[in-house]
């Protein structure tokens, strides 16, 4: 996965279906990237980089491509991936995946099961037990790593708005968030929407 010489845009669309995995101690957790959000840095009013601001909160946001940024919000930890060179403030968010491997570890993690296990930023980074020390660190080089080989690709990928961003002027409404179209665990999916998660890839 190219992470400096893409935009970002292409980068958020490119990771859904990327499968994610995490090792803890006891277990390997594995799902496959449903719903991902882009944040376009210096320009972008809900980035954390917005304006080039630069704090120690989010100082791994300016490392290169393929750094992990975690943080922090409403007590749930999320988790981005950098996407540009050094010193550019960009990056996607994963919002949810589609869990593979370590489905009983994740559930007793959450307390729940179903799609309610991974559709949500906050709810599968608890569901795989990742803690917030790995901002800053690498993909591939520690415990979270992306597989880009066995991964899947969707039927359709579905832009809009992204979630819970308002006051932000235009770029409350940009379209930066990309879901593959019926898949039961991105979510806010309206159950009308939903379809059985094998037939929502290729």
């Amino acid at each position: 996965m190219d992470f400096i010489q893409r935009d970002t845009i292409t980068i958020a669309k490119d990771l859904l279906g990327v499968r994610v995995l995490y090792h803890d101690k006891q277990q390997t957790y594995s799902g496959y990237i449903v719903e991902t959000e882009a944040y376009l840095g210096v320009v972008d009013q809900a980035a954390h980089g917005f304006n080039s601001k630069r704090t120690p909160k989010v100082e791994s946001l300016y490392k290169e491509g393929g750094t992990i940024y975690a943080h922090v919000m409403h007590t749930h930890l999320l988790i981005n991936f950098v996407t540009q060179l050094e010193n550019i403030p960009e990056g996607v968010l994963i919002r949810a995946v589609e869990p593979e491997e370590g489905v009983e570890a994740m559930t007793a993690n959450r307390g729940k099961s179903g799609i309610d296990l991974t559709n949500g930023p906050g709810k599968w980074t608890k569901a795989f037990n990742i803690p917030r020390y790995l901002d800053g660190s690498k993909l591939n080089e520690g415990r979270l790593e992306i597989d880009t080989k066995n991964r899947k690709y969707p039927q359709a990928i579905i832009s809009s708005r992204r979630i819970g961003i308002p006051n932000k002027g235009d770029w409350t409404y940009k379209p930066l968030r990309y879901t593959v179209r019926g898949n039961p665990y991105v979510s806010h999916m309206r159950k009308s929407d939903m379809l059985p998660p094998q037939d929502t890839w290729r």
